[in-house]
């Protein structure tokens, strides 16, 4: 399958990279992404070279095979990326002119880094690097230092590229999040509403990762079916239904917009829940603009949270962040005191998850996400489906 994005912009993020590494003293960088499955990490290997393996990741290392699903690249300032693959894979379908596959990634980048001697060489992705496979990356370049956030800081901001595919993705996930949600509103299984929400996104050239429902008296918990996110189960009149549609939506970018609604005339109670949990993502999103600090935006969230109780239940405490960002996967910054490693200003192209959930004693819970691009002169909504549910 040719390129989606023409090569000029593979070039260009090469460039971006490039600088990045220049910026920090680095001679040359080696990446890594396991790709199999639905544990996806393949983003940077991807936003690099197009390269994804087809593999499952989940077989165990042999004498023939091993590191399935890892793919690397290694980066040589001032040339292009070096791709190590796991498999063959259709020449038109990768960006990087300079690459090999081997049935042994791992061992194949760790000879890559070897030539480097004491120069100045980090390693982008030690957090998605299993510790036998590290080590042979410092066994084969001793000086190896860690830098988890080098290609991650310029994914952050979009191109106009990458941001019209996410436009596209969220348009995928927003349909699919309406059929969701209007089934479970007509009373139909958890099960059954998920199929006819994942047959949109597929049928539109996405894929899902999870689609996580809960509904009654199970409303308190992310999803009824811990081991599927959908039960077998259909909600009643009364009911507080919550779902979220996520996965990589279009050419690998990632959706994942969540609604809460109740089944029939929702009580007043439920009725203030749902649309207080719903206000505080509506309010941070109007108050998203460049220049703003990201810690302004939490603080606003932890604010409003507290004006209308309080109250947390088990995502809430699970994820105490009001956003993230977004892109090929989950991506920093995080909307979170718990997670504030560092805080930064709102930038045109950043695109980001912007998440509540809350609370009440008696009640129930309930739980909204939208996600945003980043405008020159506010938010941009990516996932447009309806917020409030009510006849």
């Amino acid at each position: 399958m040719p390129l989606y994005f023409p090569m000029e912009e593979y070039e260009d993020r090469w460039a971006r990279v490039d600088a990045a590494m220049e910026a920090k003293g680095y001679d040359a960088a080696i990446t890594r992404s396991p790709s199999g499955g639905t544990c996806d990490r393949c983003g940077d290997v991807l936003y690099l070279t197009n390269y994804v393996s087809t593999e499952s990741g989940q077989e165990p290392d042999n004498k023939t095979r091993k590191a399935s699903a890892f793919s690397a690249a290694l980066l040589v300032r001032g040339e292009e990326p070096k791709l190590i693959a796991d498999e063959p894979s259709p020449e038109d379908a990768i960006a990087a002119k300079n690459w090999e596959w081997s049935y042994d990634t791992m061992s194949k980048a760790a000879e890559l880094l070897k030539p480097f001697g004491n120069r100045s060489v980090v390693l982008a992705g030690s957090d998605i690097l299993p510790m036998k496979y590290g080590q042979q990356m410092f066994d084969a370049c001793p000086n190896l230092a860690m830098d988890d956030m080098l290609i991650h800081e310029v994914r952050m901001r979009k191109t106009d590229r990458e941001v019209e595919a996410m436009k596209i993705g969220g348009a995928i996930a927003a349909r699919a999040l309406e059929i969701l949600i209007t089934a479970l509103r007509r009373g139909e299984k958890e099960a059954d509403a998920a199929a006819l929400a994942a047959a949109e996104v597929m049928r539109s050239g996405g894929s899902v990762h999870f689609i996580p429902v809960s509904h009654g008296d199970s409303i308190e918990q992310f999803c009824r079916n811990h081991l599927t996110g959908y039960s077998q189960d259909a909600p009643q009149e009364g009911d507080l239904v919550r779902a979220w549609v996520y996965g990589p939506m279009w050419q690998g970018y990632w959706m994942d917009p969540g609604r809460t609604t109740v089944v029939g005339t929702p009580s007043p109670e439920k009725k203030q829940l749902v649309e207080d949990c719903a206000g505080i993502v509506d309010a941070i999103v109007a108050g998203i603009k460049p220049g703003v600090m990201v810690s302004e935006m939490t603080a606003l969230g932890r604010r409003m949270t507290q004006e209308a109780g309080g109250g947390q239940d088990a995502a809430a405490m699970k994820w105490p962040i009001f956003g993230h960002g977004l892109g090929l996967f989950w991506e920093k910054l995080d909307l979170s005191e718990s997670y504030a490693e560092f805080d930064m200003a709102f930038e045109p192209n950043m695109t980001f998850g912007i998440e509540a959930f809350l609370g009440a004693e008696g009640v129930g819970s309930a739980g909204f996400e939208q996600n945003i691009v980043v405008t020159d002169t506010g938010a941009e909504l990516l996932t447009p489906a309806p917020m409030l549910w009510w006849d």
